[in-house]
């Protein structure tokens, strides 16, 4: 057999690594990609449920430009739709809109986030605008906001243009930037954690919904580690890093997740949930109340436990775990992928909770 020369052995080794990753990144798609199975019942499958009427206000589409970069031929934008309610309450007429940024998880659009959370009903009746930015294809082919990229999380990249975005829409709508609120799903909810650490002066709170803990990562092999097992070793000094490298006001989280999510494991709320009390100097103990809801009647709604940790009177973490629930939005709508039809209404749960806190 004829000896290999090292340049023969070098390309034989990058072909390897090349498809090692190929297959990590496939692992990583397929476990954002694939929903909870729901169990099959012997009946007649019920018929697709028709779509709920549009909420009645303006739905502005958009296109933020990024900056531009040496070398660069076009220059690049982030589409994002904008909600803004058609009834203006008095407090929004003399303050701005109090605005929710939602960001979608993998494998969904912007668009389809809006419709399976139903969001924007509840917005027109709570008196919210809400921003949906769309992950540009050119960053992520399957649309998954890169939270677990090590420059991402310290500031650049999605971080960046999710803030520069923000403040574009604060020049071009009356926006109460005191009540700036991140949330997401999944890589959506990762995201919006890191936007928030980075941007506190500009994020009031946050809703994290089956979202990974943050700091950890750093790849897609990563990435997958910490959306099966969490990150025990590296949660408490990503926390550490933050605080060291800002001085960081009072920063309330919500946090839901399913029991039954298989793709991020509730391991990853349970660290999220001991970050938020070093972040806002917090004991670890056990939480100041509980409230456990019980199924309600038929099974419509999925049994769950509410534990607040108050400072003074407001609860500045809310974790809330819900019996039954996979990797879907709670209350959403079932006919969208990553949508649960069970409560209790997760859209809901974050307006309630994003209403009592302001920066």
């Amino acid at each position: 057999m004829a000896k290999l020369t090292p340049s023969t052995r070098l390309l034989r080794s990058l072909t390897r690594a090349a498809k090692t990753q190929q297959s990590t990144f496939a692992k990583l798609l397929d476990a954002y990609a694939t929903p909870t199975p729901t169990p099959k019942r012997r009946r007649k499958p019920a018929s697709r449920p028709a779509s709920p009427a549009p909420a009645p206000g303006a739905w502005l589409a958009g296109q933020y430009p990024l900056p531009w970069q040496p070398g660069q031929g076009l220059i690049p934008s982030m589409r994002y739709w904008l909600y803004v309610p058609k009834q203006v309450p008095d407090t929004v007429a003399r303050q701005g809109w109090p605005l929710v940024v939602m960001l979608h998880g993998c494998q969904q659009s912007a668009v389809q986030f809006a419709d399976g959370t139903r969001m924007n009903r509840l917005a027109e009746a709570k008196g919210y605008a809400v921003l949906y930015p769309q992950q540009l294809a050119g960053l992520h082919a399957h649309g998954c906001w890169r939270w677990y990229d090590r420059s991402v999380q310290q500031g650049d990249g999605e971080t960046a243009m999710l803030a520069g975005l923000i403040g574009s829409v604060c020049e071009q709508v009356r926006i109460d930037r005191r009540r700036i609120y991140a949330s997401g799903l999944s890589a959506g909810a990762g995201m919006a954690a890191v936007l928030a650490l980075n941007h506190p002066e500009l994020i009031a709170a946050v809703g994290l919904h089956s979202g990974p803990v943050f700091g950890a990562g750093h790849s897609p092999a990563g990435a997958l580690r910490v959306m099966r097992h969490g990150a025990p070793l590296r949660a408490d000094a990503a926390i550490a890093d933050v605080r060291q490298r800002r001085a960081m006001p009072l920063l309330p989280a919500l946090l839901i997740q399913g029991a039954d999510d298989h793709v991020v494991h509730p391991v990853n709320q349970e660290q999220l949930a001991r970050q938020w009390l070093q972040l806002n100097g917090l004991p670890a103990g056990p939480a100041s109340s509980v409230t456990v809801k019980p199924a309600g009647r038929g099974g419509s709604r999925n049994a769950h436990e509410i534990h607040d940790y108050l400072a003074g009177r407001k609860p500045v973490l809310r974790v809330v775990r819900i019996a039954g629930l996979g990797h879907a939005w709670s209350g959403g709508d079932p006919a969208l992928k990553f949508n649960a039809k069970a409560g209790p209404d997760a859209s809901r749960m974050m307006l309630a909770f994003f209403g009592r806190h302001r920066r």
